[in-house]
């Protein structure tokens, strides 16, 4: 079987970050917290220094809090939208940014994974987007819920990837402008 090499070509220039709800309290409580915040925050810098568009969304600020100041300090050029929805996708906001964006493929981490991350990516896979997902940046408050969901989403065309992976993927070279930007991060 060929696979489609435009699609699996990733670059700057085709590639966003979507940052699913990791907010409030919860963001402390998933399994492995630490590791996942650490690891996205590395996540959010190494896109910024690759200029890549990223969006996030916060699930009902009000009641749950919104992102965590340890990443939401790398976010403020970023769009923010509130959502209601478990699924971001059904969110016309969401909607919007991601047509305006141009942009096709999409990294993703948050929580839960088996609530609004899974519901999210579900969505936009069935219309048509590559999605991402960063598994060392996605978690639940239950191990067995966020690696049924890892397998699910698997299952239904999303690719896996890990934080390190998809940041050498998309530099491709130890000559890209952000290499050593990139280097001092994973430090």
């Amino acid at each position: 079987m060929l696979l489609n090499t435009e699609s699996d070509e990733l670059t700057e220039d085709n590639c966003g970050l979507l940052i699913v709800d990791i907010q409030g309290k919860l963001a402390r409580q998933v399994h492995d917290s630490e590791q996942c915040i650490t690891t996205t925050e590395k996540l959010i810098r190494c896109c910024t220094a690759l200029s890549l568009p990223a969006i996030v969304l916060e699930q009902n600020p009000q009641g749950l809090g919104e992102t965590i100041p340890q990443l939401k300090q790398y976010l403020h050029a970023f769009p923010l939208i509130e959502k209601y929805h478990f699924s971001g996708f059904a969110e016309p906001a969401l909607k919007s940014e991601l047509a305006k964006s141009k942009v096709k493929n999409w990294l993703v981490a948050g929580i839960e994974a088996h609530v609004c991350v899974y519901q999210t990516v579900i969505d936009m896979t069935a219309a048509g987007y590559q999605v991402h997902l960063v598994t060392d940046c996605v978690s639940s408050r239950r191990q067995a819920d966020r690696d049924l969901a890892i397998n699910n989403m698997h299952n239904a065309g999303v690719r896996l990837t890990s934080f390190e992976m998809i940041v050498f993927r998309l530099m491709k070279t130890c000559h890209h402008p952000a290499f050593k930007t990139v280097l001092n991060i994973l430090k």
